[in-house]
């Protein structure tokens, strides 16, 4: 073979494989699609589905309550750059649409909770006048791993929606999640199989664990409702205090979120320790026990069965 034909062949091969590896090295470099989730157990969501391809800010970050956040001008800018924004719903985020608005914000508005049958509770009424109950809706529906898998399946429709090309991705690491979630949700029910109904009974600061409870069969009493921005009146907290002793409950826990004080004052007037630290409306931070989805509810069910035992 002459050298003229040789370096024709080597410079047709060169060219064949930069024309087939320039689709790789285009998506490597292709800039991640900015998102925007409203609180950190969402964001979680966001990223194990997202990976790399998703650039993931959070709006209300570990250790801080969305029930009473208060967006700063800052963030409504970062929300008008987002090209999709992620909400709970069921009321969790009050502020959202007023958010969006400042922002002035018109792309994908995704409701990860859309689809899930959401429970309502019985809240005493708030004005002095009213003696009545009236329904609120509880919007921590991710308390049940199941519900988490349907929040898996919104978020990876709206990342299609917002990013064809990387849909096949966004599946890929969807399904790999969900395995994860499927052997959580294993593990936890088979945590709790051990403990007899009847001792199943844990006291929290707030009404967050209602989804927990039904999914995995533990009865949960609190002195505040599904909102934290809502006051425990001195009725509720006395009718529980004499719950407690009647029923001889021994976990009681105080929320990553709340104040500790009215969960200590509980203690105090009853005689029971408080357990722990649960984590209901945020992840901890990056090295605490609940930096992520999975780590949060191993967390907090190995904290409350611990704490049913004696242990």
């Amino acid at each position: 073979m002459n050298t003229s034909l040789r370096r024709h062949l080597i410079t047709s091969v060169i060219g064949l494989a930069t024309a087939a590896l320039s689709p790789v090295l285009l998506a490597q470099t292709v800039a991640p699609i900015k998102a925007v989730a409203s609180f950190s157990i969402l964001g979680d969501l966001v990223r194990q589905v997202g990976g790399d391809r998703v650039a993931v800010d959070v709006l209300v970050g570990p250790g801080s309550d969305a029930h009473v956040f208060q967006p700063t001008p800052s963030q409504a800018r970062l929300v008008g750059q987002a090209q999709i924004v992620f909400s709970n719903g069921l009321g969790f985020e009050g502020w959202m649409s007023r958010l969006l608005g400042t922002a002035g914000y018109k792309g994908r508005h995704v409701v990860a909770s859309r689809g899930i049958q959401a429970i309502h509770t019985e809240e005493a009424g708030e004005t002095p006048h009213a003696g009545h109950q009236h329904e609120e809706t509880d919007p921590h529906a991710w308390q049940s791993v199941p519900n988490a898998m349907v929040y898996v399946g919104n978020i990876v429709k709206g990342l299609c929606e917002a990013d064809a090309t990387g849909c096949d991705s966004y599946r890929r690491n969807a399904v790999a999640y969900n395995a994860q979630l499927k052997a959580l949700d294993t593990d936890i029910r088979a945590t709790w199989a051990v403990i007899p109904a009847t001792q199943r009974k844990v006291i929290t600061s707030h009404d967050a664990f209602g989804y927990y409870a039904h999914a995995y069969g533990v009865k949960f009493l609190a002195p505040q409702g599904v909102n934290t921005d809502s006051e425990a009146s001195a009725k509720g907290v006395a009718q529980l205090v004499r719950q407690i002793r009647k029923e001889q409950i021994k976990a009681l826990f105080v929320e990553s979120i709340s104040d500790p004080r009215l969960i200590a004052q509980i203690g105090r007037e009853t005689g029971v320790k408080p357990a722990g630290e649960l984590f209901s409306d945020s992840l901890s931070d990056a090295k605490g026990p609940a930096a992520g989805y999975v780590a949060m509810m191993r967390a907090n069910t190995t904290a409350l069965t611990q704490a049913i035992q004696g242990h």
